[in-house]
């Protein structure tokens, strides 16, 4: 769950109460078109990421037989899908080092998840897969490597993927954005993607922080008009506190799951692998702007400006409408079973190399058993799920750290914390406070092997992953 301001959680308390219940979209729609089978391929490039140096060996998805300039952004290509329609994509390992594609966020087949050894092989240099599923949810999602992660997605394959309702309500205009870091030298190339010191802390952030692999872009849209604009979170470690200068705009959906009600935008934090949807009212005055800032103490920066153009639409914000919710079962927390899941340092080292990587250490630790990393012989399952059945994922975090923890596969609802009001919100991924008790409850509807971790990848690749069994 993307975490809310006091102020617009506490606006929106009422509205949220009656989450699950399908509310109605606007009158307008549009009809979507069916998605084309892709192929995408990962490889290697040049790309201007800071705005002044190509910077060498950076890692991405592209479309198979796509020209591609060496001066463009080289950026993976979004990927839009349609709810409940089948989508078909073939990767093909143009790296020099196996490579998978997790579709974060998806309820789908678990031999389509994308994690070596749990549910496929590696893809080794100059092999291919093919993935193939059909959405049940719309929302905005993405997709990016679990294999050497801290390397691939770090140097650049984290790719938006958004899948389409033709119900949604219609808009003015649509902008998805890609919200990311780099680390780069003052020469433009990349230097060590982390710092041990820091991997053990909160991460190690990036030098360079962007945008869509821009540095502050400027996106138009119509003057007056309401934008949806999608943003999704897929740097390694940052975690933003983002705010709006100069517009209005309401937020309608988190991590992919459409609110009840709009709900006014004040501030909210948002993890890595974390999306928000707002919609937003554009100025009135053409060439007027709207900033999207990142407003974290200390480190406050525009990442992103809205330019408006033409003359108004004059629409008014009071317009906006829910979007149609998402298929979900609730919960039977009458009957649900607890799952005791503790995020924890650990002075056990269980790292161990493998073809996907390792950074060499474990700090951190689920149910005090670090993560050893890939392996033919992974560690026992958190816990075993029976299809169909409730379980509260009571989530401790004994750290000073906060952890944006993601489950694959699945989505949980929110009932309870220890440290603040929360509100009963569908998710795939909880920012946990530091010393937060958390209780999470799951309906496993979807048999299989889902890893569950932290989303700053260094805490992930150090210990605090794991995996609950569906059966």
């Amino acid at each position: 769950m993307v975490q809310l301001s006091r102020r617009t959680l506490l606006t929106g308390t009422a509205a949220l109460g009656a989450y699950g219940i399908g509310f109605g979209g606007a009158t307008l729609y549009r009809k979507a078109e069916a998605a084309a089978p892709v192929t995408l391929e990962a490889k290697t490039a040049d790309a201007l990421l800071d705005g002044q140096h190509l910077t060498k060996g950076v890692m991405t998805y592209g479309i198979e037989g796509a020209a591609a300039d060496p001066m463009q952004q080289l950026m993976p290509p979004t990927l839009r899908l349609h709810k409940g329609e089948p989508f078909a994509a073939k990767l093909i390992n143009r790296l020099d080092e196996p490579t998978t594609i997790h579709w974060h966020g998806l309820r789908i087949d678990n031999r389509m998840d994308g994690v070596p050894f749990l549910t496929q092989p590696y893809v080794y240099t100059g092999d291919s897969f093919d993935y193939a599923f059909a959405p049940p949810d719309a929302g905005t999602f993405w997709y990016h490597p679990h294999c050497n992660t801290l390397t691939q997605m770090g140097r650049g394959m984290t790719g938006l993927l958004i899948v389409e309702n033709p119900e949604d309500p219609t808009f003015d205009a649509e902008i998805a954005i890609n919200l990311r870091d780099w680390r780069l030298g003052s020469d433009g190339q990349f230097i060590e993607q982390f710092k041990p010191r820091d991997a053990a802390r909160n991460g190690t952030f990036g030098t360079v922080r962007g945008a869509n692999w821009q540095v502050e872009p400027a996106f138009d849209a119509p003057t007056g008009g309401l934008v949806r604009v999608r943003l999704a979170a897929t740097d390694v470690t940052r975690i933003y506190i983002l705010k709006l200068a100069g517009a209005e705009a309401m937020i309608v959906a988190l991590d992919g799951q459409p609110l009840p009600a709009p709900l006014p935008l004040d501030q909210v934090t948002v993890g890595p692998g974390q999306r928000v949807d707002l919609v937003l009212r554009m100025p009135d005055g053409e060439g007027q702007t709207a900033s999207l800032i990142d407003a974290r103490p200390s480190s406050a920066k525009t990442v992103a400006t809205f330019r408006a153009i033409g003359s108004s639409l004059k629409r008014q914000i009071g317009a906006v409408t829910a979007l149609p919710a998402n298929p979900f079962t609730p919960p039977d927390l009458k009957n649900a079973e607890a799952v005791p899941l503790v995020l924890s340092a650990t002075a056990e080292n269980a790292a161990r190399e493998s073809f996907c990587g390792s950074l060499g250490y474990s700090f951190w630790a689920i149910n005090k058993v670090p993560w050893p990393g890939d392996t033919d012989d992974p560690t026992a399952p958190l816990a075993e799920l029976k299809r169909g059945r409730t379980y509260l994922l009571n989530l401790e975090n004994l750290t000073p750290h906060l952890h944006p923890i993601h489950l694959h596969g699945m989505n949980f609802q929110v009932v309870a914390s220890s440290v603040r009001t929360v509100a009963p919100l569908i998710s795939d991924t909880y920012l946990v406070l530091p010393d937060e008790k958390v209780q999470l409850a799951l309906v496993a509807d979807n048999p299989g092997d889902w890893v569950l971790h932290c989303h700053i990848i260094e805490h992930q690749k150090t210990g605090m992953t794991s995996y609950v069994r569906v059966v």
